[in-house]
C-alpha cells in the first residue's frame, strides 16, 4: 500500500529531474548534488533530497554522501535515453490533470487546462514537439509487435495518425519492399527529408479522410478516443480501404480478472486525458464491428483485422 500511495511523489520527482536534465549532467560520472544544482538551476538541498529519494528506488545512486551517479534506470532519463519526454509529461501536465481525476467520466485535462489535449498541444508547439518525440520513443518495441504479420512485400502501408513517421520509417527499414504514407495533422513536428523517398507525409484529419492503401496501421491511436469517436476513425478508414486491405491496430488488449497489466493503469491515463479507454477483447470486437471491420487475430498488443461488408 505504501508503494501505491507514494506513487505521485515518485512521478513528480522523476519529472522534475528530467526537466532539469540531471541525468545528462551526470553523463561523465559521479558529481556532488551541490555542484549539480548550480549547473541545472535547482536549490542544492532540494535536489539532494530528490535524488536521495529516487536513488532509494534505483533511479540514480548515492555511493558517497551527497555524491550521485547514474544507474541503468536513470540513464533512461537522458535526452536520448528513451523516457525523458515521457517523464516530463507524466510529472508535469499529466500529473496536474491526474490530480483532478473524478469518477464522472469527463476528461480531467479539459477541466484543468480549459481545452482538450489536442487543442492545447496545437497552441503549445514546444510541447507538441516533445509529445511527438515521446511517441517516437520505443518505436523498435512497437515495430516488433508487428512481427507476427505476414507481409506480401510490395504493399503501401498507411500509418494513420502516424506522428513524425518514426514507426513507419523503422518498419520500412526492416521491410525494404514496402512503401508508406504517414497521415497526421499539419502541425505535427517532423523532418520530411528523414522520411526518405519511400514515405510520403500527408497532412490531414483522420475523422475526415485517409489515403488509399493496402495496409492501415493505427499505432496507439484508438485508445485516445471514446467508442463513438474511435468507431468514426475506423469508418473513415473503411471508406478508403479496398476490400482486400488489412488493418493492424497497435493497442493493448486488457486482460480479464485480477491479472496484472499495465493497460489497466494506462486506461486511467486515457480517461484523464481524453475520456478514452483501453479495451478488452470483447470491447475490441464490438468496436471493430461498429467501424466496419472484422477481427482476424488478437495478440498481446496487436489486433489484425480485415474490412467487413460496407454498411
Amino acid at each position: 500500500m505504501w508503494d501505491i500511495v507514494r506513487g505521485a511523489l515518485r512521478t513528480r520527482a522523476a519529472g522534475l529531474v528530467a526537466e532539469l536534465g540531471v541525468a545528462d549532467a551526470l553523463a561523465d560520472g559521479p558529481r556532488p548534488a551541490a555542484e549539480l544544482a548550480l549547473e541545472v538551476g535547482a536549490e542544492a538541498d532540494v535536489l539532494h533530497r530528490l535524488l536521495r529519494a529516487l536513488a532509494s528506488d534505483g533511479v540514480f545512486a548515492e555511493n558517497d554522501p551527497g555524491v550521485f551517479e547514474n544507474t541503468p534506470a536513470s540513464e533512461l532519463l537522458k535526452r536520448d535515453g528513451g523516457w525523458n519526454d515521457d517523464a516530463k509529461f507524466f510529472g508535469g501536465i499529466w500529473y496536474r490533470a491526474v490530480g483532478e481525476l473524478e469518477a464522472d467520466g469527463r476528461p480531467a485535462f479539459e477541466r484543468v487546462f480549459g481545452a482538450d489535449f489536442w487543442s492545447w498541444l496545437s497552441e503549445h508547439p514546444d510541447e507538441r514537439e516533445a509529445f511527438d518525440r515521446a511517441m517516437e520513443q520505443g518505436k523498435e518495441r512497437r515495430v516488433e509487435r508487428l512481427e507476427p504479420v505476414e507481409w506480401r512485400g510490395d504493399e503501401t502501408v498507411v500509418d494513420v495518425g502516424g506522428g513524425n513517421g518514426s514507426l513507419l520509417t523503422e518498419l520500412l527499414r526492416r521491410q525494404p519492399g514496402l512503401r508508406g504514407i504517414v497521415l497526421d495533422l499539419p502541425e505535427t513536428v517532423r523532418d520530411e527529408a528523414a522520411l526518405g523517398d519511400r514515405i510520403e507525409f500527408v497532412a490531414g484529419n483522420f475523422f475526415e479522410r485517409v489515403p488509399s492503401g493496402d495496409v492501415y496501421v493505427l499505432g496507439t491511436v484508438l485508445h485516445d478516443w471514446d467508442d463513438e469517436r474511435a468507431a468514426a476513425i475506423l469508418r473513415t478508414i473503411r471508406a478508403a480501404a479496398p476490400d482486400d486491405a488489412r488493418l493492424l491496430i497497435l493497442d493493448t488488449v486488457v486482460p480479464g480478472g485480477n491479472e496484472p497489466g499495465g493497460a489497466k493503469w494506462l486506461d486511467l491515463l486515457m480517461l484523464t486525458l481524453f475520456a478514452g479507454k483501453e479495451r478488452s477483447e470483447t470491447q475490441w470486437r464490438e468496436l471493430l464491428a461498429a467501424g466496419g471491420f472484422e477481427p482476424v487475430r488478437f495478440h498481446d498488443a496487436l489486433i489484425e483485422a480485415v474490412p467487413g461488408p460496407c454498411r
